[in-house]
């Protein structure tokens, strides 16, 4: 995945989770608040790239997800104390806001979307394992590769499974700036992707758009496919000639879809 950017200099801010873990998280412009959930290797600065293309029409809030960047950690961890940590945010924003979750983020929004009060969702490839697919054992080997002392072969494994990349040695900012200090998060939230089930998405009230790049891994588009049929209010959008990363990659082109679908 794309090196994370560098920061802006929007207002930080910290909420507490109901388990006591402190969320950080920035904020900036006016307009609609849209919070933006970062995936699995990465930290709110994630979405640096994409910002400057809604700073006009939204209000921003954007966290570090819990155990990276600027939040804290519990003893603990499972999906649903993500899934409280973003119903703590969402009882900070002013307004009701629209949730886009980017990759694990968005399972997470998906998680949590029942119980809080939000305009709609925006799902960009939730990892939502279906059949073939299910069987996964990312995290499994993944935690191998960790434990026999290779940390960059166990972040590379996630990144080329799950990033559209063949190579990841290829590319220049690698490993560098690959976050690999976060690799045993990935892990975690690894055994939480594979634990889910389609079949616990529950009930949502609200217009959820799901995202999916033509580019992007199968399992990943295959997921995105089933819960848009299992979903009552979903629209699907395919988007051409990118993958799993148009945050990065095409920041103008989802920015464009975003703005439309809100």
């Amino acid at each position: 995945m794309p090196p994370e950017s560098q920061p802006s200099n929007p207002t930080v801010h910290t909420v507490q989770s109901s388990d006591g873990t402190s969320i950080a998280y920035e904020s900036e412009g006016n307009g609609q608040p849209l919070i933006l959930l970062h995936g699995g290797s990465g930290t709110r600065r994630a979405w640096d790239t994409l910002r400057p293309h809604l700073i006009n029409e939204f209000s921003l809030y954007v966290p570090d997800r819990r155990g990276r960047g600027d939040s804290s950690d519990g003893d603990n961890y499972s999906l649903a104390r993500e899934a409280a940590d973003l119903r703590a945010l969402v009882d900070a924003v002013s307004g009701t806001p629209v949730v886009l979750g980017h990759s694990f983020g968005g399972l997470v929004a998906l998680t949590a979307a029942p119980e809080i009060a939000i305009d709609r969702l925006v799902l960009y490839e939730p990892p939502v394992l279906v059949d073939e697919h299910s069987e996964d054992d990312l995290a499994a080997r993944m935690e191998a590769r960790l434990e026999a002392g290779q940390r960059q072969a166990a972040m590379r494994l996630f990144i080329e499974e799950n990033g559209s990349v063949s190579d990841v040695a290829q590319l220049p900012w690698w490993p560098e700036e690959a976050n690999l200090h976060l690799t045993e998060t990935v892990i975690r939230e690894n055994y939480e992707v594979e634990a889910f089930d389609i079949s616990d998405v529950p009930d949502i009230d609200v217009p959820a758009v799901l995202l999916t790049g033509e580019q992007s891994p199968d399992h990943l588009r295959a997921g995105v496919t089933a819960l848009d049929d299992h979903l009552d209010r979903s629209h699907l959008i395919e988007m051409e000639n990118v993958g799993h990363v148009a945050t990065e990659t095409a920041p103008e082109k989802l920015a464009s879809i975003i703005k439309s679908r809100t």
